[in-house]
């Protein structure tokens, strides 16, 4: 099984997960500083702030591109609910 390494900028932690983990599922064991409300991309309380590595990211679904835009943020956040980690990336906390 395919590997990725996910960086949480914020905390200065990196670990080591299968490829087409959730960056949800990843933050909350880490205790990265990302906030979460519904879990299903309406609510954008997960706003995550992309470094480096967004091409190893999925795609962004029509739910997350509609959410987003309501929160009018720049091209390299992502929602951590609806993104799958594919490779290297580093993230943190929107506006943290």
């Amino acid at each position: 099984m395919a590997k990725a390494r996910l960086t949480f900028a914020d905390i200065g932690v990196s670990v080591t997960v299968p490829a087409g983990t959730r960056i949800i599922e990843v933050s909350e064991k880490v205790g990265s500083g990302i906030a979460y409300g519904c879990r299903e991309s309406d609510c954008g309380t997960c706003l995550t702030t992309v470094e480096s590595g967004m091409e190893h990211l999925s795609e962004k679904s029509p739910y997350e591109i509609a959410t987003l835009a309501g929160h009018n943020v720049p091209a390299n956040v992502r929602l951590a609910c609806q993104t799958l980690v594919l490779g290297d990336a580093v993230i943190r906390p929107y506006g943290g």
